[in-house]
């Protein structure tokens, strides 16, 4: 089967050092998949990384711009990615290559995410330092009694500019390693394009490249097993399959967290109804082969 499979967090470190010691493990059930015969293409998020990144900057008084500090981690954590799978495939002998592709991701001007900036990033601030960052354009708000936190937009995904040199590379038989962080967000400027200060969900990139590569399965890859309705309630009911139908009436009845759950299920939901034999997967990474294999995670189709 063809895969895209959407990384979360919990496979990657907050910091260089801790990244490049978590890889190596990312790596063996990512290697499994391709082991089985599966041929794989991997989305990976940024969240803690491109926030460093930015903060580094400042504190270096080195104004860089957001799309380039995307840039900057897709570089790196895709290079600590794609050094550990490479050396998990030698060790088992599988003759393949590894790729990391920079990508732009084109949005649209006209996106309401632009007018409402929600996603966070970097780290938090006092009331009293806010201010000085509203000064330099950021938009910042409290975040849950924790402190202040700058804001960008969060568009959606519309095309992949290096779509052609992925189909190239992934129909080449090597396994590529794309849309990191959502991709860097860019909008068209006649023939050029032009980086926009927004992070695109990386579950929507994955979702929409999904669909341009035609897969079979797209898995969203995450820290617990598989969904949950009532959540965290005495009530809690795990979930091992969902039509697109009753995902959408859990949505409705609020069963998932923005920011958490919730985006991960509707780029599920879309990648599902985009055709009747596409699937999507739930599951924690550990348990992406058994989910696969239909012994756990949740299936929506």
């Amino acid at each position: 089967m063809k895969i895209v499979v959407a990384l979360g967090g919990n496979a990657l470190g907050k910091t260089a050092k801790e990244q490049l010691k978590l890889v190596s493990e990312t790596a063996k059930p990512l290697v499994d998949l391709i082991e089985d015969g599966h041929e794989i293409v991997i989305v990976h998020g940024n969240g803690p990384q491109v926030g460093m990144i930015n903060l580094a900057m400042e504190e270096a008084n080195n104004n860089m711009p957001f799309p380039e500090c995307g840039a900057m981690s897709q570089g790196y954590i895709g290079f600590h990615l794609q050094s550990a799978i490479q050396a998990e495939l030698k060790s088992k002998r599988i003759m393949k290559s590894v790729a990391t592709i920079v990508t732009q991701v084109i949005v649209s001007e006209t996106d309401p995410a632009f007018q409402n900036p929600t996603k966070p990033i970097g780290k938090f601030y006092k009331e009293q330092e806010v201010p000085a960052l509203e000064e330099k354009g950021y938009i910042m708000v409290e975040d849950s009694g924790r402190g202040y936190r700058r804001v960008v937009p969060s568009p959606l995904p519309v095309d992949i500019e290096e779509k052609e040199m992925i189909f190239t590379l992934i129909n080449s038989g090597n396994v590529v390693i794309t849309c990191g962080g959502g991709g860097i967000p860019v909008v068209r400027d006649g023939f050029s394009l032009k980086g926009v200060p927004a992070v695109i969900d990386k579950d929507n990139a994955a979702m929409l490249l999904a669909k341009m590569v035609d897969a079979d399965y797209l898995v969203v890859l995450t820290a617990v097993e598989k969904v949950a309705i009532n959540f965290g309630k005495e009530n809690e009911k795990w979930l091992s399959e969902l039509s697109v139908e009753e995902a959408k009436e859990y949505i409705e009845e609020g069963h998932f967290a923005p920011g958490s759950m919730l985006p991960k299920v509707e780029a599920c939901i879309k990648f599902a109804e985009s055709l009747p034999e596409r699937k999507a997967l739930i599951t924690s990474l550990e348990k992406a082969k058994e989910g696969l294999n239909g012994l756990t995670g949740t299936i929506i189709k």
